[in-house]
């Protein structure tokens, strides 16, 4: 059964995801490594969600917390801000890249797209430049990874050992969750989940809230 690890961004994005991919035949792990988060208090409150919402699935979880370091994040979208989705997509990607490949998993996913408020296309082509060329195809479960029946080529010599394949690296598993957005919200309630309203980063926070200071004036 091929493995894939599955970043979580929230307990709620995980929880159709989850299903979906365990549907195709997938065993999933999911990591929890979000410094975006912003402030400790919320993204406790998200992590408290995302281990709700894993203990419900039985799904086992690696929580990153010693690496929540909202200064990495600063500094990744620092001058950026126009385009800090895109460099906070990338810092999360390229770490589930790295466990994925230490843990010797085939894939790496993430259930940013699950929702309908993310740069979805942005996900996907950052996702597969991440994982470089080298990597374990998306178009299925470890496609390509046994003998061609249809090429012609001849049987191995039965009397041969067989040869030790050298491993790929994990490959970015595209796959568009949006299709379970409103399930996912109604089971997430129906679990008593947290549902945060923005985004994670205090820039968010800020967009999302600032009518509340132009009411002041």
């Amino acid at each position: 059964m091929p493995r894939v690890l599955l970043h979580l961004c929230c307990g709620p994005c995980s929880i159709t995801v989850v299903r979906d991919l365990r549907a195709e035949g997938f065993e999933v792990t999911g990591l929890f490594y979000n410094p975006n988060i912003h402030p400790l208090r919320e993204y406790l409150r998200r992590r408290e969600a995302a281990q709700q919402a894993a203990e419900r699935m039985d799904l086992p979880v690696i929580f990153k917390d010693a690496d929540y370091d909202p200064v990495l994040w600063l500094r990744a979208v620092a001058h950026r801000e126009a385009n800090r989705c895109f460099h906070c997509y990338h810092l999360r990607l390229e770490y589930a890249r790295a466990i994925a490949a230490n843990g010797n998993f085939d894939y790496f996913s993430t259930t940013l797209l699950y929702s309908r408020h993310q740069r979805h296309d942005t996900i996907r082509d950052l996702g597969r430049d991440v994982a470089g060329p080298d990597a374990a195809s998306d178009m299925g479960p470890l496609a390509g990874d046994g003998p061609d029946a249809a090429s012609g080529a001849p049987a191995p010599d039965a009397a041969a050992p067989p040869k030790k394949k050298a491993r790929r690296a994990p490959g970015f598993l595209y796959r568009d969750f949006r299709s379970g957005w409103a399930e996912g919200i109604e089971t997430s309630k129906a679990w008593g989940l947290y549902r945060q309203q923005y985004c994670a980063c205090l820039l968010s926070e800020f967009e999302r809230y600032q009518g509340e200071l132009k009411r002041l004036s």
